[in-house]
């Protein structure tokens, strides 16, 4: 399994605007520190703000900001926002599926117990828990010797 970009960026944005938390951040700042397309963090943002996990200062010197507490932020919760047709396999969309064997096959089950684990263990951690223990500081410092 692998995230989409989507969701990666969107983790990224996360620890990014938790690694500066006492100001406004530009889009073109994280893109720059990342070295990642502008356009899509714009379209990661969106995703963020509509959840309420960023919040957008619009006008010259607007940017983003974190809209939560560190420790309010799960990531599990991001990822499912972020990732919101997460189909392992075909059949998991009844629309598009094509698996003649769908009706009796154990296996889609079997994945969708196996995805739910999968964001279960993420939820089991927050945005807190990557900037805990001096962390925000050291990604502070990393993002700073990068720019």
């Amino acid at each position: 399994m692998q995230l989409s970009l989507h969701a990666d960026y969107s983790l990224r944005v996360l620890v990014y605007l938790g690694a500066h938390p006492n100001r406004v951040v530009t889009t073109t700042e994280i893109s720059e520190a990342y070295r990642i397309s502008k356009h899509h963090l714009v379209r990661v943002v969106q995703t963020l703000a509509e959840h309420e996990y960023v919040q957008i200062h619009a006008g010259r010197s607007g940017g983003i900001t974190l809209n939560r507490e560190p420790l309010l932020i799960r990531l599990g919760e991001v990822v499912r926002i972020a990732e919101p047709n997460m189909r392992l396999v075909e059949c998991f969309d009844r629309k598009t599926n094509t698996c003649k064997i769908a009706p009796v096959c154990a296996l889609k089950g079997m994945l969708k117990e196996a995805l739910d684990a999968f964001i279960a263990s993420l939820n089991r951690y927050t945005l807190a828990d990557i900037l805990g223990h001096g962390g925000q500081q050291k990604l502070a410092k990393i993002f700073a010797a990068a720019g």
